[in-house]
């Protein structure tokens, strides 16, 4: 057993080529932030990440490839979410409703309403987010 296999996984969107193009960002450094939604946490039963926790990020074949760990989590309405968090979300956005834009077709998406068990699902400026940031303390393999 390794140190890492004990640790919960740090998933980034579903498996395929969007996990594949944001593990790549976090592993080029590229990436020390993400979002997600409160209701997603909350459909699935799942605590928001805290301060200092670690986490395995897996890759599309669900192989571990790095050690992330929690350096900032913010609970805030997605109408707050500031240029400096997209940014560095490390996916090029250059403005806040670029990256609201691409946000919001994932968490429309049919995968998203079904994770959260509403299908027509909506974002809105009310609808709260779990911005987090965090850093790469390992890479594995």
């Amino acid at each position: 057993m390794t140190t890492h296999d004990a640790l919960p996984p740090f998933l980034l969107a579903f498996p395929g080529p969007l996990r594949d193009q944001l593990v790549a960002a976090v592993l080029s450094g590229e990436k020390t932030s993400t979002t997600g939604l409160v209701a997603e946490y909350e459909a699935v039963g799942e605590e928001l990440p805290v301060v200092g926790d670690r986490q395995v990020m897996l890759d599309s074949d669900e192989r571990p490839v790095a050690v992330i760990e929690v350096t900032e989590v913010r609970v805030v309405r997605a109408g707050d979410v500031d240029l400096a968090h997209a940014v560095d979300e490390g996916e090029g956005y250059t403005s806040v409703a670029q990256w609201r834009a691409t946000h919001e077709t994932f968490w429309h998406s049919d995968e998203v309403r079904a994770e959260i068990g509403d299908p027509r699902f909506t974002v809105d400026d009310d609808t709260l987010v779990v911005a987090e940031r965090f850093r790469v303390v390992a890479r594995l393999g």
